[in-house]
């Protein structure tokens, strides 16, 4: 007798019994939320935490500390994705997915009430290190667990289009993240650069976003807790193909993957975090550029120009699925790195100080999030394609936050260094080496489209 959960003869996996709109919202909305918790913390890197979480000095200085603690997540993600991985390859996708949510909800709703720098001396930074290192925990097993959910479960052919859903999670929580943090800086009248740290926006207005994360989460979980596990995994489970230690099977038997996975994901996260956290610090005038005047771009009016340009990112992310499983996942990532790479080389044109303005930043933020949006479209369906069932969990884990230390983690500290140091056009060959090193992994990498995701 065959199995319930049986390839069928066209090597398709089983619909899965619950309904596709479910899976749908569930990889989307559980994905908008995480991102939700961790950009809030990265507008408050640069808004809020040097001012009242580190001791007074030198403004560039505080800001390099913000970041360095911006950056312990990164740290902790890889230690995240081996952790969720395991229990992920283990016991399955549902169960983890609902253990990162709660991980990641419960660490952000604590941030919310922390004591700064002034009522609790050192323990400030120290307990906003710890809960941002534990953010990166439940975000390093969040997002695996959300590609899963939609490639273990696509229709073939379709794989990138279902993949891109939880793609859309990240400028969905980065609106909402930026968009709350708008809405109550003119609420309240903050002005960066002359308001005290008496004012009500840094006195309670910043706690509301991370306050409000915990509704997020519950509903978030609601909905997690409604599916069911995946027929890929049923299948491997069935077949007796579940290892003991994903961990040291992936080293073991995918290692090459690993690092091919790391490095396709290297200019993706420099874009990002260049285009979302640090290119906030230098606008706003927090940093200023070695060879020229600061821009001073008034926070609001920052704002208002990066919820535009994360249009761009989330329109992008749908075309690029489309893009990936017609022309395939290597050719369609080739071409869009190498315009990456042109773009990094132009940074001196759209941001020189010189002659930049809202205008011209506007323009410069819609092209990179652009891009981002088509180079991170179809890594949810990339990375998972690379592994094998029993160790897919943790690999695509891996390799993907391996690649925020890499990328991620160091690019808005670097990117604050280079423009204060040597000017902007340096932070754009900074990109455009980041994106040179993925090309040469992408031509390295087989295509990934056709292979069945039914295979040890």
């Amino acid at each position: 007798m065959s199995s319930p959960h049986a390839v069928t003869d066209d090597g398709a996996i089983p619909a899965p019994q619950v309904p596709r709109s479910r899976i749908v919202i569930a990889s989307m909305v559980g994905t908008s939320i995480e991102f939700f918790d961790f950009y809030i913390y990265a507008t408050a890197a640069v808004l809020v935490f040097p001012r009242l979480f580190f001791p007074a000095g030198n403004d560039t200085t505080a800001l390099l500390a913000s970041f360095a603690t911006f950056g312990l997540a990164f740290v902790a993600r890889p230690i995240g994705s081996i952790l969720f991985g395991h229990f992920g390859d283990r016991i399955g996708r549902k169960a983890t997915l609902v253990g990162s949510l709660l991980t990641m909800g419960v660490a952000t709703f604590a941030i919310g009430l922390l004591p700064t720098y002034a009522a609790a001396g050192l323990w400030a930074p120290a307990l906003l290190a710890i809960m941002r290192f534990t953010q990166g925990v439940g975000l390093g097993g969040e997002w695996s667990g959300a590609a899963l959910l939609a490639t273990e479960t696509a229709k073939p052919g379709k794989r990138a289009w279902a993949a891109m859903y939880p793609q859309l999670g990240a400028p969905i929580g980065f609106f909402f993240a930026n968009g709350i943090f708008l809405l109550i800086v003119i609420a309240t009248g903050y002005d960066s650069a002359n308001s005290g740290t008496d004012h009500a926006f840094l006195t309670w207005g910043w706690r509301i976003p991370f306050l409000l994360s915990a509704i997020m989460v519950i509903i978030g979980l609601y909905v997690r807790l409604k599916l069911e596990e995946t027929p890929v995994f049923k299948l491997a489970v069935e077949r007796g193909q579940k290892v003991k230690t994903p961990l040291a099977q992936v080293f073991k038997t995918s290692w090459r993957q690993l690092i091919i996975g790391t490095f396709v994901m290297l200019a993706t996260y420099t874009l990002f975090y260049i285009m979302t956290t640090w290119v906030v610090s230098y606008g706003t005038g927090k940093v200023a550029d070695v060879n020229g005047p600061k821009l001073a771009i008034p926070y609001t009016d920052f704002l208002e120009l990066q919820l535009i340009a994360v249009l761009f990112f989330a329109a992008l992310i749908p075309v690029a699925g489309l893009l990936a499983d017609k022309y395939g996942r290597r050719p369609t990532l080739i071409v869009i790195t190498a315009a990456i790479v042109l773009f990094g080389l132009s940074f001196h044109w759209f941001a020189d100080p010189s002659s930049a303005s809202a205008g011209k930043m506007l323009v410069f933020m819609c092209v990179g999030l652009g891009l981002m949006g088509l180079t991170f479209g179809p890594m949810s369906a990339v990375l998972p394609e690379l592994f094998p069932t029993n160790v897919r969990y943790t690999g695509s884990g891996i390799s993907y936050n391996t690649a925020s230390i890499l990328g991620a983690a160091v690019a808005p500290f670097i990117a604050t260094w280079l423009v204060s140091s040597y000017g902007v056009g340096w932070v754009g060959v900074y990109l455009a080496i980041a994106a040179s090193l993925t090309l040469i992994s992408l031509i390295i990498m087989k295509e990934t489209r056709d292979r069945s995701l039914d295979s040890v």
